[in-house]
Protein backbone atom coordinates (compact mmCIF):
# COMPACT_ATOMS: atom_id res chain seq x y z
CA UNK A 1 0.00 0.00 0.00
CA UNK A 2 1.34 3.46 -0.93
CA UNK A 3 2.03 5.81 1.96
CA UNK A 4 0.18 9.13 1.91
CA UNK A 5 2.32 12.13 1.08
CA UNK A 6 3.59 14.35 3.87
CA UNK A 7 1.82 17.26 2.18
CA UNK A 8 -1.60 15.58 2.27
CA UNK A 9 -1.14 14.67 5.92
CA UNK A 10 -0.18 18.26 6.74
CA UNK A 11 -3.40 19.61 5.26
CA UNK A 12 -5.48 16.87 6.88
CA UNK A 13 -3.90 17.50 10.28
CA UNK A 14 -4.47 21.24 9.93
CA UNK A 15 -8.15 20.73 9.14
CA UNK A 16 -8.52 18.32 12.05
CA UNK A 17 -6.90 20.57 14.62
CA UNK A 18 -8.72 23.72 13.45
CA UNK A 19 -12.07 21.91 13.57
CA UNK A 20 -11.43 20.53 17.05
CA UNK A 21 -9.91 23.77 18.32
CA UNK A 22 -12.84 25.92 17.21
CA UNK A 23 -14.53 25.57 20.59
CA UNK A 24 -11.58 26.93 22.54
CA UNK A 25 -11.74 30.66 22.09
CA UNK A 26 -13.12 30.99 25.60
CA UNK A 27 -10.86 30.54 28.62
CA UNK A 28 -12.80 27.44 29.67
CA UNK A 29 -14.16 24.53 27.64
CA UNK A 30 -17.82 25.61 27.76
CA UNK A 31 -19.34 25.75 24.26
CA UNK A 32 -19.91 29.30 23.11
CA UNK A 33 -23.65 28.75 22.81
CA UNK A 34 -23.79 28.13 26.58
CA UNK A 35 -22.27 31.52 27.45
CA UNK A 36 -24.63 33.85 29.26
CA UNK A 37 -23.10 37.16 28.24
CA UNK A 38 -22.57 38.56 24.76
CA UNK A 39 -18.95 39.72 24.40
CA UNK A 40 -18.06 42.99 22.70
CA UNK A 41 -16.70 43.38 19.21
CA UNK A 42 -12.90 43.13 19.15
CA UNK A 43 -10.91 42.68 15.99
CA UNK A 44 -8.42 39.85 15.53
CA UNK A 45 -5.46 41.07 13.47
CA UNK A 46 -3.55 38.62 11.33
CA UNK A 47 0.16 38.53 11.96
CA UNK A 48 2.03 40.84 9.62
CA UNK A 49 4.98 39.32 7.73
CA UNK A 50 7.41 40.89 10.20
CA UNK A 51 5.45 39.62 13.20
CA UNK A 52 5.29 36.11 11.71
CA UNK A 53 9.04 36.14 11.15
CA UNK A 54 9.69 37.43 14.68
CA UNK A 55 7.43 34.79 16.23
CA UNK A 56 9.23 31.96 14.45
CA UNK A 57 12.62 33.43 15.36
CA UNK A 58 11.64 33.77 19.03
CA UNK A 59 10.49 30.16 19.30
CA UNK A 60 12.89 28.33 16.98
CA UNK A 61 15.79 30.69 16.26
CA UNK A 62 16.93 33.04 13.53
CA UNK A 63 18.52 30.20 11.55
CA UNK A 64 15.12 28.77 10.57
CA UNK A 65 14.26 29.57 6.95
CA UNK A 66 10.59 30.49 6.56
CA UNK A 67 10.49 28.84 3.16
CA UNK A 68 8.25 31.47 1.55
CA UNK A 69 6.46 34.79 1.93
CA UNK A 70 3.11 35.72 3.38
CA UNK A 71 0.27 37.27 1.43
CA UNK A 72 0.51 41.07 1.61
CA UNK A 73 -1.72 43.01 4.00
CA UNK A 74 -3.72 45.96 2.71
CA UNK A 75 -3.13 49.27 4.45
CA UNK A 76 -6.04 50.88 6.31
CA UNK A 77 -6.00 54.14 8.22
CA UNK A 78 -2.41 54.64 7.08
CA UNK A 79 -1.17 51.40 8.72
CA UNK A 80 -0.65 47.79 7.71
CA UNK A 81 -1.32 46.69 11.28
CA UNK A 82 -4.80 48.21 11.14
CA UNK A 83 -5.40 46.61 7.74
CA UNK A 84 -4.41 43.27 9.22
CA UNK A 85 -7.43 43.52 11.54
CA UNK A 86 -9.85 43.01 8.65
CA UNK A 87 -7.77 40.89 6.31
CA UNK A 88 -8.81 37.51 4.97
CA UNK A 89 -6.63 34.78 3.52
CA UNK A 90 -7.22 33.49 0.00
CA UNK A 91 -6.96 29.79 -0.90
CA UNK A 92 -3.59 30.54 -2.53
CA UNK A 93 -2.50 32.32 0.63
CA UNK A 94 -3.54 29.36 2.75
CA UNK A 95 -1.50 27.05 0.53
CA UNK A 96 1.47 29.33 1.16
CA UNK A 97 0.89 29.13 4.92
CA UNK A 98 0.79 25.34 4.63
CA UNK A 99 4.02 25.27 2.63
CA UNK A 100 5.80 27.53 5.09
CA UNK A 101 4.53 25.51 8.05
CA UNK A 102 5.82 22.32 6.48
CA UNK A 103 9.22 23.89 5.73
CA UNK A 104 9.58 25.18 9.29
CA UNK A 105 8.47 21.95 10.96
CA UNK A 106 10.85 19.90 8.81
CA UNK A 107 13.79 22.07 9.84
CA UNK A 108 12.82 21.91 13.53
CA UNK A 109 12.15 18.18 13.84
CA UNK A 110 13.67 16.38 10.84
CA UNK A 111 17.10 17.97 10.94
CA UNK A 112 18.98 16.16 13.65
CA UNK A 113 21.07 19.15 14.76
CA UNK A 114 17.88 21.15 15.41
CA UNK A 115 15.91 18.27 16.88
CA UNK A 116 18.53 17.81 19.60
CA UNK A 117 17.82 21.39 20.69
CA UNK A 118 14.03 21.43 20.53
CA UNK A 119 13.05 17.87 21.43
CA UNK A 120 14.24 16.91 24.91
CA UNK A 121 12.64 13.46 25.01
CA UNK A 122 13.30 10.28 23.05
CA UNK A 123 10.32 8.27 21.75
CA UNK A 124 9.98 4.67 22.89
CA UNK A 125 10.02 3.62 19.23
CA UNK A 126 11.11 5.74 16.29
CA UNK A 127 8.36 4.37 14.03
CA UNK A 128 5.42 4.41 16.45
CA UNK A 129 3.38 7.05 18.32
CA UNK A 130 4.55 8.20 21.75
CA UNK A 131 1.96 10.49 23.29
CA UNK A 132 4.11 11.33 26.31
CA UNK A 133 7.05 12.55 24.23
CA UNK A 134 4.75 14.35 21.79
CA UNK A 135 3.08 16.19 24.69
CA UNK A 136 6.42 17.25 26.16
CA UNK A 137 7.23 18.98 22.87
CA UNK A 138 3.83 20.31 21.82
CA UNK A 139 2.73 21.84 25.16
CA UNK A 140 5.55 24.41 25.58
CA UNK A 141 5.85 25.12 21.85
CA UNK A 142 2.09 25.58 21.64
CA UNK A 143 2.14 28.06 24.51
CA UNK A 144 4.71 30.22 22.73
CA UNK A 145 3.00 30.01 19.33
CA UNK A 146 -0.57 30.53 20.58
CA UNK A 147 0.64 33.10 23.13
CA UNK A 148 -1.25 31.27 25.91
CA UNK A 149 -1.25 27.74 27.36
CA UNK A 150 -3.03 25.09 25.32
CA UNK A 151 -6.23 23.77 26.85
CA UNK A 152 -6.24 20.07 27.70
CA UNK A 153 -8.54 19.38 24.76
CA UNK A 154 -6.31 21.33 22.36
CA UNK A 155 -3.23 19.44 23.52
CA UNK A 156 -5.06 16.13 23.08
CA UNK A 157 -6.04 17.12 19.54
CA UNK A 158 -2.48 17.97 18.55
CA UNK A 159 -1.11 14.81 20.18
CA UNK A 160 -3.77 12.77 18.37
CA UNK A 161 -2.85 14.42 15.08
CA UNK A 162 0.80 13.53 15.68
CA UNK A 163 -0.10 9.93 16.45
CA UNK A 164 -2.26 9.60 13.33
CA UNK A 165 0.48 11.07 11.13
CA UNK A 166 3.10 8.82 12.77
CA UNK A 167 1.08 5.71 11.96
CA UNK A 168 0.64 6.81 8.36
CA UNK A 169 4.31 7.73 7.86
CA UNK A 170 5.79 5.12 10.22
CA UNK A 171 8.08 7.82 11.61
CA UNK A 172 7.58 9.49 15.01
CA UNK A 173 9.50 12.67 14.18
CA UNK A 174 7.79 13.10 10.81
CA UNK A 175 4.42 12.61 12.50
CA UNK A 176 5.29 15.15 15.19
CA UNK A 177 6.37 17.56 12.45
CA UNK A 178 2.92 17.18 10.86
CA UNK A 179 1.27 18.19 14.13
CA UNK A 180 3.59 21.19 14.42
CA UNK A 181 2.62 22.13 10.86
CA UNK A 182 -1.03 22.03 11.89
CA UNK A 183 -0.23 24.30 14.83
CA UNK A 184 1.54 26.76 12.52
CA UNK A 185 -1.51 26.95 10.23
CA UNK A 186 -4.00 27.31 13.07
CA UNK A 187 -5.92 30.60 13.32
CA UNK A 188 -4.79 30.70 16.95
CA UNK A 189 -1.25 31.30 15.71
CA UNK A 190 -1.87 33.25 12.51
CA UNK A 191 -4.34 35.64 14.11
CA UNK A 192 -4.08 37.53 17.37
CA UNK A 193 -7.46 36.31 18.62
CA UNK A 194 -8.51 38.17 21.77
CA UNK A 195 -10.28 36.58 24.69
CA UNK A 196 -12.75 38.88 26.43
CA UNK A 197 -13.79 38.81 30.06
CA UNK A 198 -16.06 40.96 32.20
CA UNK A 199 -14.24 43.95 33.67
CA UNK A 200 -14.51 43.95 37.50
CA UNK A 201 -13.81 47.69 37.57
CA UNK A 202 -16.52 48.70 35.10
CA UNK A 203 -20.23 47.91 35.37
CA UNK A 204 -21.29 46.09 32.20
CA UNK A 205 -17.80 46.59 30.83
CA UNK A 206 -15.37 44.17 29.24
CA UNK A 207 -11.62 43.85 29.01
CA UNK A 208 -9.02 41.59 27.45
CA UNK A 209 -7.99 38.63 29.59
CA UNK A 210 -4.44 38.41 30.95
CA UNK A 211 -2.96 36.50 27.99
CA UNK A 212 -4.62 38.81 25.45
CA UNK A 213 -3.26 41.78 27.39
CA UNK A 214 0.22 40.26 27.33
CA UNK A 215 -0.08 39.73 23.58
CA UNK A 216 -1.27 43.26 22.81
CA UNK A 217 1.46 44.74 25.02
CA UNK A 218 4.23 42.65 23.47
CA UNK A 219 3.25 43.19 19.84
CA UNK A 220 3.14 46.93 20.43
CA UNK A 221 6.39 47.32 22.35
CA UNK A 222 8.44 44.51 20.75
CA UNK A 223 6.56 43.61 17.54
CA UNK A 224 6.41 39.96 18.56
CA UNK A 225 4.56 37.62 20.90
CA UNK A 226 5.02 37.54 24.68
CA UNK A 227 8.26 36.09 26.01
CA UNK A 228 8.37 33.44 28.74
CA UNK A 229 8.49 36.03 31.51
CA UNK A 230 5.43 37.89 30.27
CA UNK A 231 3.51 34.63 29.85
CA UNK A 232 4.46 33.72 33.42
CA UNK A 233 3.16 37.07 34.65
CA UNK A 234 -0.14 36.45 32.85
CA UNK A 235 -0.39 32.90 34.20
CA UNK A 236 0.27 33.94 37.82
CA UNK A 237 -2.12 36.89 37.78
CA UNK A 238 0.59 39.54 37.95
CA UNK A 239 -0.91 41.45 35.02
CA UNK A 240 -4.20 41.81 36.91
CA UNK A 241 -2.65 44.24 39.38
CA UNK A 242 -1.56 47.73 38.44
CA UNK A 243 1.76 47.27 40.24
CA UNK A 244 2.52 43.95 38.58
CA UNK A 245 1.55 45.21 35.16
CA UNK A 246 3.70 48.33 35.45
CA UNK A 247 6.62 46.15 36.54
CA UNK A 248 6.35 44.28 33.25
CA UNK A 249 6.03 47.54 31.30
CA UNK A 250 9.19 48.86 32.96
CA UNK A 251 11.04 45.66 32.09
CA UNK A 252 9.95 45.71 28.47
CA UNK A 253 10.60 49.44 28.01
CA UNK A 254 14.13 48.95 29.38
CA UNK A 255 14.82 46.01 27.07
CA UNK A 256 16.89 46.40 23.87
CA UNK A 257 13.90 44.82 22.13
CA UNK A 258 12.04 48.12 22.44
CA UNK A 259 14.09 49.21 19.45
CA UNK A 260 12.46 46.44 17.40
CA UNK A 261 9.02 47.76 18.31
CA UNK A 262 9.92 51.36 17.45
CA UNK A 263 11.48 50.34 14.15
CA UNK A 264 8.44 48.23 13.25
CA UNK A 265 6.06 51.11 13.96
CA UNK A 266 7.95 53.61 11.81
CA UNK A 267 8.50 51.03 9.06
CA UNK A 268 4.71 50.73 8.92
CA UNK A 269 3.88 54.42 9.34
CA UNK A 270 6.44 55.56 6.74
CA UNK A 271 5.22 52.91 4.28
CA UNK A 272 8.61 51.32 3.80
CA UNK A 273 6.91 48.13 2.63
CA UNK A 274 6.33 49.91 -0.69
CA UNK A 275 10.08 49.76 -1.34
CA UNK A 276 9.41 46.15 -2.39
CA UNK A 277 7.70 47.42 -5.56
CA UNK A 278 9.82 50.54 -6.07
CA UNK A 279 11.82 50.72 -9.29
CA UNK A 280 14.21 53.29 -10.76
CA UNK A 281 15.42 53.79 -14.30
CA UNK A 282 19.04 52.53 -14.11
CA UNK A 283 20.06 54.76 -17.00
CA UNK A 284 18.93 57.88 -15.15
CA UNK A 285 19.79 56.79 -11.62
CA UNK A 286 22.69 54.32 -11.84
CA UNK A 287 23.69 54.81 -8.18
CA UNK A 288 20.31 53.73 -6.81
CA UNK A 289 20.10 49.94 -6.87
CA UNK A 290 18.30 47.48 -4.58
CA UNK A 291 21.20 47.80 -2.16
CA UNK A 292 20.73 51.56 -1.86
CA UNK A 293 16.98 51.09 -1.41
CA UNK A 294 17.65 48.89 1.60
CA UNK A 295 20.26 51.32 2.92
CA UNK A 296 17.85 54.25 2.53
CA UNK A 297 15.29 52.59 4.80
CA UNK A 298 17.92 51.60 7.32
CA UNK A 299 19.36 55.13 7.41
CA UNK A 300 16.02 56.61 8.44
CA UNK A 301 15.25 53.88 10.99
CA UNK A 302 18.71 54.25 12.57
CA UNK A 303 18.24 58.02 12.72
CA UNK A 304 14.85 57.67 14.40
CA UNK A 305 16.11 55.15 16.96
CA UNK A 306 19.11 57.33 17.78
CA UNK A 307 17.11 60.53 18.25
CA UNK A 308 14.00 59.08 19.88
CA UNK A 309 15.39 56.26 22.02
CA UNK A 310 19.11 56.78 22.52
CA UNK A 311 18.85 60.57 22.94
CA UNK A 312 15.26 60.64 24.27
CA UNK A 313 14.73 63.57 21.92
CA UNK A 314 11.79 65.66 20.75
CA UNK A 315 9.95 63.83 17.94
CA UNK A 316 9.60 67.05 15.95
CA UNK A 317 13.39 67.30 15.68
CA UNK A 318 13.52 64.32 13.31
CA UNK A 319 12.52 66.82 10.61
CA UNK A 320 15.38 69.25 11.24
CA UNK A 321 18.26 67.16 12.58
CA UNK A 322 21.57 67.22 10.78
CA UNK A 323 22.63 63.96 12.45
CA UNK A 324 22.19 60.63 10.72
CA UNK A 325 24.03 57.46 9.66
CA UNK A 326 25.50 56.67 6.25
CA UNK A 327 27.06 53.89 4.24
CA UNK A 328 29.59 54.56 1.47
CA UNK A 329 26.94 54.06 -1.21
CA UNK A 330 24.55 56.55 0.43
CA UNK A 331 27.41 59.01 0.92
CA UNK A 332 28.01 58.81 -2.82
CA UNK A 333 24.37 59.66 -3.52
CA UNK A 334 24.43 62.48 -0.98
CA UNK A 335 27.76 63.71 -2.38
CA UNK A 336 29.46 63.93 1.01
CA UNK A 337 32.74 62.48 2.30
CA UNK A 338 32.38 59.69 4.83
CA UNK A 339 34.89 59.45 7.67
CA UNK A 340 37.22 56.46 7.44
CA UNK A 341 36.93 54.77 10.80
CA UNK A 342 37.38 51.13 9.85
CA UNK A 343 40.63 49.10 9.77
CA UNK A 344 43.34 50.50 7.50
CA UNK A 345 41.36 53.68 6.91
CA UNK A 346 38.38 51.95 5.32
CA UNK A 347 34.74 52.64 6.00
CA UNK A 348 33.16 49.78 7.93
CA UNK A 349 29.40 49.47 7.41
CA UNK A 350 27.33 52.22 8.95
CA UNK A 351 28.99 55.36 10.23
CA UNK A 352 27.49 58.28 12.19
CA UNK A 353 27.42 61.45 10.14
CA UNK A 354 26.38 65.07 10.62
CA UNK A 355 25.60 67.31 7.66
CA UNK A 356 27.12 70.79 7.79
CA UNK A 357 25.00 73.82 8.57
CA UNK A 358 25.25 74.89 4.92
CA UNK A 359 24.25 71.52 3.53
CA UNK A 360 20.69 71.54 2.09
CA UNK A 361 19.88 68.27 3.83
CA UNK A 362 18.13 68.25 7.20
CA UNK A 363 15.77 65.73 8.68
CA UNK A 364 14.06 62.67 7.27
CA UNK A 365 12.31 64.56 4.44
CA UNK A 366 15.73 64.94 2.81
CA UNK A 367 16.54 61.24 3.17
CA UNK A 368 16.40 59.07 0.08
CA UNK A 369 13.81 56.99 1.93
CA UNK A 370 11.41 59.89 1.35
CA UNK A 371 12.58 61.63 -1.81
CA UNK A 372 13.23 58.43 -3.79
CA UNK A 373 10.30 56.44 -2.40
CA UNK A 374 7.82 59.13 -3.40
CA UNK A 375 9.11 59.61 -6.95
CA UNK A 376 8.28 57.72 -10.17
CA UNK A 377 10.95 55.54 -11.86
CA UNK A 378 12.31 58.21 -14.19
CA UNK A 379 11.65 61.61 -12.62
CA UNK A 380 10.66 63.49 -9.49
CA UNK A 381 7.11 64.24 -8.44
CA UNK A 382 6.42 67.21 -6.15
CA UNK A 383 2.80 66.08 -6.12
CA UNK A 384 3.66 62.61 -4.82
CA UNK A 385 6.04 64.03 -2.22
CA UNK A 386 3.54 66.65 -1.07
CA UNK A 387 0.79 64.05 -0.93
CA UNK A 388 3.02 61.78 1.18
CA UNK A 389 3.77 64.63 3.57
CA UNK A 390 0.07 65.35 4.00
CA UNK A 391 -1.11 61.75 4.31
CA UNK A 392 1.81 59.93 5.96
CA UNK A 393 3.10 62.56 8.37
CA UNK A 394 0.11 64.87 8.90
CA UNK A 395 -2.73 62.29 8.76
CA UNK A 396 -4.62 64.36 6.21
CA UNK A 397 -6.57 62.89 3.31
CA UNK A 398 -5.95 64.06 -0.25
CA UNK A 399 -8.70 63.27 -2.79
CA UNK A 400 -7.85 61.00 -5.69
CA UNK A 401 -7.49 62.70 -9.10
CA UNK A 402 -10.51 62.68 -11.44
CA UNK A 403 -10.65 59.49 -13.55
CA UNK A 404 -10.32 61.39 -16.84
CA UNK A 405 -7.42 63.66 -15.84
CA UNK A 406 -4.46 63.78 -18.24
CA UNK A 407 -0.88 63.86 -16.90
CA UNK A 408 0.87 64.25 -20.24
CA UNK A 409 2.15 67.75 -19.54
CA UNK A 410 3.54 66.82 -16.12
CA UNK A 411 5.22 63.64 -17.30
CA UNK A 412 6.95 65.16 -20.34
CA UNK A 413 10.37 65.98 -18.87
CA UNK A 414 11.63 66.85 -22.37
CA UNK A 415 9.04 69.59 -22.92
CA UNK A 416 10.97 72.43 -24.65
CA UNK A 417 8.61 75.08 -23.29
CA UNK A 418 7.95 73.88 -19.74
CA UNK A 419 11.47 72.85 -18.78
CA UNK A 420 11.05 72.58 -15.02
CA UNK A 421 8.52 70.54 -13.11
CA UNK A 422 7.16 73.74 -11.53
CA UNK A 423 6.35 75.09 -14.98
CA UNK A 424 4.74 71.81 -16.01
CA UNK A 425 2.65 71.67 -12.85
CA UNK A 426 1.46 75.25 -13.35
CA UNK A 427 0.37 74.34 -16.87
CA UNK A 428 -1.34 71.18 -15.62
CA UNK A 429 -3.14 72.82 -12.70
CA UNK A 430 -4.92 75.29 -14.96
CA UNK A 431 -7.50 72.50 -15.25
CA UNK A 432 -10.14 73.55 -12.66
CA UNK A 433 -10.71 70.01 -11.39
CA UNK A 434 -6.99 69.66 -10.61
CA UNK A 435 -6.10 73.04 -9.15
CA UNK A 436 -7.56 72.61 -5.65
CA UNK A 437 -5.72 69.41 -4.72
CA UNK A 438 -2.45 70.51 -6.27
CA UNK A 439 -2.47 73.65 -4.10
CA UNK A 440 -2.27 71.54 -0.94
CA UNK A 441 0.42 69.15 -2.27
CA UNK A 442 2.72 70.79 -4.79
CA UNK A 443 4.23 73.67 -2.75
CA UNK A 444 5.84 71.29 -0.22
CA UNK A 445 6.99 68.88 -2.89
CA UNK A 446 8.51 71.69 -4.94
CA UNK A 447 10.66 72.65 -1.95
CA UNK A 448 12.31 69.23 -2.32
CA UNK A 449 12.95 69.56 -6.06
CA UNK A 450 16.67 70.01 -5.47
CA UNK A 451 16.65 66.24 -4.77
CA UNK A 452 16.19 64.16 -7.90
CA UNK A 453 14.32 60.86 -8.19
CA UNK A 454 17.15 59.01 -6.41
CA UNK A 455 17.70 61.68 -3.76
CA UNK A 456 20.79 63.22 -5.34
CA UNK A 457 21.19 66.99 -5.06
CA UNK A 458 20.92 69.28 -8.10
CA UNK A 459 20.50 73.01 -8.73
CA UNK A 460 19.07 72.99 -12.26
CA UNK A 461 16.59 71.00 -14.32
CA UNK A 462 17.05 70.97 -18.09
CA UNK A 463 19.43 73.91 -17.72
CA UNK A 464 16.92 76.01 -15.76
CA UNK A 465 17.38 77.05 -12.10
CA UNK A 466 15.06 75.22 -9.71
CA UNK A 467 12.68 77.41 -7.71
CA UNK A 468 12.06 75.75 -4.31
CA UNK A 469 9.86 78.40 -2.70
CA UNK A 470 6.39 77.65 -1.40
CA UNK A 471 4.18 77.53 1.67
CA UNK A 472 2.60 75.02 4.05
CA UNK A 473 -0.76 76.07 5.46
CA UNK A 474 0.11 79.73 4.87
CA UNK A 475 3.64 79.60 6.32
CA UNK A 476 6.13 80.45 3.58
CA UNK A 477 9.58 78.97 2.94
CA UNK A 478 12.20 79.33 0.23
CA UNK A 479 14.06 76.01 0.31
CA UNK A 480 14.17 72.52 1.81
CA UNK A 481 15.85 73.66 5.04
CA UNK A 482 13.12 76.19 5.71
CA UNK A 483 10.47 73.61 4.79
CA UNK A 484 11.98 71.26 7.38
CA UNK A 485 11.56 73.90 10.08
CA UNK A 486 8.01 74.71 8.99
CA UNK A 487 7.07 71.04 9.06
CA UNK A 488 8.65 70.63 12.50
CA UNK A 489 6.56 73.47 13.89
CA UNK A 490 3.27 72.40 12.32
CA UNK A 491 0.90 71.12 15.05
CA UNK A 492 -0.44 68.40 12.75
CA UNK A 493 2.92 66.59 12.90
CA UNK A 494 2.87 65.46 16.57
CA UNK A 495 -0.91 65.09 16.48
CA UNK A 496 -0.61 62.65 13.59
CA UNK A 497 2.03 60.60 15.36
CA UNK A 498 -0.25 60.19 18.38
CA UNK A 499 -3.12 59.09 16.16
CA UNK A 500 -0.99 56.59 14.22
CA UNK A 501 0.80 55.18 17.26
CA UNK A 502 -2.41 54.75 19.22
CA UNK A 503 -4.12 52.95 16.33
CA UNK A 504 -1.00 50.83 15.89
CA UNK A 505 -1.01 49.88 19.58
CA UNK A 506 -4.71 48.94 19.55
CA UNK A 507 -4.42 47.16 16.20
CA UNK A 508 -7.42 49.09 14.89
CA UNK A 509 -8.66 52.61 14.31
CA UNK A 510 -10.08 54.27 17.39
CA UNK A 511 -13.81 54.75 17.55
CA UNK A 512 -15.66 58.03 17.96
CA UNK A 513 -16.16 57.09 21.61
CA UNK A 514 -12.38 57.18 22.10
CA UNK A 515 -11.84 60.77 20.93
CA UNK A 516 -11.41 61.96 24.52
CA UNK A 517 -8.72 59.34 25.07
CA UNK A 518 -6.90 60.44 21.91
CA UNK A 519 -7.03 64.05 23.09
CA UNK A 520 -5.56 63.00 26.43
CA UNK A 521 -2.68 61.24 24.68
CA UNK A 522 -1.95 64.35 22.64
CA UNK A 523 -1.85 66.48 25.77
CA UNK A 524 0.47 64.03 27.54
CA UNK A 525 2.72 63.84 24.47
CA UNK A 526 3.06 67.61 24.42
CA UNK A 527 3.68 67.82 28.16
CA UNK A 528 6.42 65.16 27.90
CA UNK A 529 8.35 67.29 25.43
CA UNK A 530 7.14 65.13 22.52
CA UNK A 531 9.17 62.13 23.70
CA UNK A 532 8.09 58.93 21.93
CA UNK A 533 8.95 56.48 24.76
CA UNK A 534 6.79 58.55 27.11
CA UNK A 535 3.94 58.38 24.62
CA UNK A 536 4.31 54.61 24.35
CA UNK A 537 4.24 54.27 28.13
CA UNK A 538 1.20 56.56 28.40
CA UNK A 539 -0.70 54.44 25.87
CA UNK A 540 -0.01 51.05 27.46
CA UNK A 541 -0.62 52.20 31.04
CA UNK A 542 -3.96 53.81 30.20
CA UNK A 543 -7.13 51.89 31.19
CA UNK A 544 -8.39 52.17 27.62
CA UNK A 545 -5.53 50.04 26.27
CA UNK A 546 -7.18 46.82 27.51
CA UNK A 547 -10.81 47.80 27.56
CA UNK A 548 -13.27 46.56 24.95
CA UNK A 549 -15.97 48.48 23.11
CA UNK A 550 -19.70 48.20 23.90
CA UNK A 551 -21.29 44.86 23.07
CA UNK A 552 -21.99 44.22 19.41
CA UNK A 553 -20.84 40.99 17.77
CA UNK A 554 -18.39 38.45 19.09
CA UNK A 555 -15.15 37.48 17.41
CA UNK A 556 -15.01 33.70 17.31
CA UNK A 557 -12.64 31.12 15.97
CA UNK A 558 -15.39 30.13 13.54
CA UNK A 559 -15.30 33.56 11.91
CA UNK A 560 -11.51 33.49 11.80
CA UNK A 561 -11.56 29.97 10.37
CA UNK A 562 -13.95 31.09 7.65
CA UNK A 563 -11.67 33.98 6.75
CA UNK A 564 -8.74 31.65 6.07
CA UNK A 565 -10.82 29.44 3.82
CA UNK A 566 -11.08 26.44 6.13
Amino acid sequence: MTKPSRRSITVAASLFVVAVGAVFLWPDSTPRSAKVFQPPEVKAPRLTPEQYRSAITDVFGAHIDLGGRLEPVMREGGLLVVGASSVSVSPAGMEQFDAMAEAISEQVLLREENRRVFLACTPAKSDAPDDRCASEFLAPVGERLFRRPLTEAELRSFVSAAAAATKALEDFHAGLAMSLSAMLTSPQFLFRIPVIEEDPDRSEGYRLDAYSRASRLSFFLWNTGPDAELLRAAREGELDSDRGFRRQVDRMMASPRLEEGVRAFFYDMLRFDTFETLSKDPALFPKFSRREMADAQEQTLRTLVYLLLDQQGDYRDVFTTKKTFLTPSLAAIYQVPLAHEGPNGGVEGWEPFEFSAEDPRAGILSHASFTALHSPPGRTSPTDRGKALREVLMCQSVPAPPPDVQFTVVQNTADPIHKTVRQRLIAHSTVPSCAGCHRIMDPMGLALENFDGAGEFRLVENGQPIDTSGDLDGVEFSNSLELAQVVRDNPAIPSCLVKRMTAYAFGQDLTQDQRVFLKQMRVQFRESGFKVPDLMRAIVTSPEFFQAAPARAAVTVDTITASVGR
